[in-house]
């Protein structure tokens, strides 16, 4: 019996190529929304599950920092996609008739200078996935899909419609948490609660810089509940099979509310 991996749908999505291109040869299970995607994971019906994690123009996939924060999973792995946008018309309709644009939030918010200058009549819609996008298509509506994206009497626009041509997108390999984390890593990502006072994630920060690891990334997103007060999202360099960084993360640890090690990857 083949491996299972969840990821977003519909057939096509970026998630979708994404998934084949981490889990070759393994089923891909087409999901609905990104919680639906970890439940597949969490409940056992699939064995990974592949999310996008952070675009380099919007910046985090917010709902999925938030997922990876509170579900039983770690990152094992990860990749990056090149982001080709193409606007998607039905055949023969002429921009001037096009009154909707669908699409993913992310993929809206990459391509707004195009759809201002060309599409300023148009009203858009957000949908689930790109590729979801492509079956809402019709005489007053155009969907902003992948380059890749197929289906007859569609059309694609020539060029690429972004604001930034060099457009990416990282995804991460989801394993569930009793399965532990890998040997070894090129990179950490946890999620740390500093307490409320001044100074506390400057103190947090530097038991990474007197070891001279290096910081790749920190997001903050707010406690649910708690006016005015964040968790931190951060990323480090380090192989943590290395006492140095083991011992570096353990020294973090009993500086924060609450810390969470969400995964260990290449």
């Amino acid at each position: 019996m083949s491996k299972k991996v969840s990821c977003l749908g519909p057939e096509g999505s970026y998630s979708h190529l994404a998934a084949e291109k981490l889990c070759a040869g393994s089923e891909v299970l087409l999901c609905a929304n990104f919680p639906e995607v970890f439940r597949a994971l969490t409940s056992g019906a699939a064995e990974d599950a592949v999310i996008p994690i952070e675009n380099s123009i919007q910046g985090g996939v917010l709902q999925n920092l938030d997922l990876l924060e509170r579900e039983d999973v770690y990152a094992v792995e990860q990749t990056v996609l090149k982001i080709d946008h193409r606007l998607a018309l039905k055949e023969g309709v002429p921009l001037s008739a096009v009154r909707r644009v669908y699409s993913h939030e992310q993929a809206i918010g990459q391509c707004s200078e195009y759809l201002q200058q060309h599409l300023p009549q148009a009203e858009c819609i957000f949908t689930d996935s790109t590729a979801k996008s492509l079956s809402l298509v019709d005489e007053a509506s155009a969907g902003i899909v992948g380059a890749h994206a197929k289906r007859a009497g569609i059309v694609l626009s020539a060029e690429n419609i972004a604001n930034e041509k060099e457009n990416y997108t990282q995804f991460f390999r989801l394993k569930r948490r009793a399965e532990g984390l890998p040997a070894h890593s090129g990179t950490v990502f946890f999620c740390a609660v500093c307490e409320h006072r001044p100074g506390s994630l400057l103190t947090l920060l530097k038991v990474f810089s007197d070891e001279g690891i290096n910081l790749t990334r920190i997001e903050s997103r707010p406690i649910r509940g708690i006016l005015g007060e964040y968790r931190f999202f951060i990323e480090i360099d380090g192989d943590l099979g290395e006492k140095r960084i083991r011992g570096a993360l353990e020294r973090a640890r009993g500086l924060c509310r609450t810390f969470r090690i969400l995964g260990a990857y290449r």
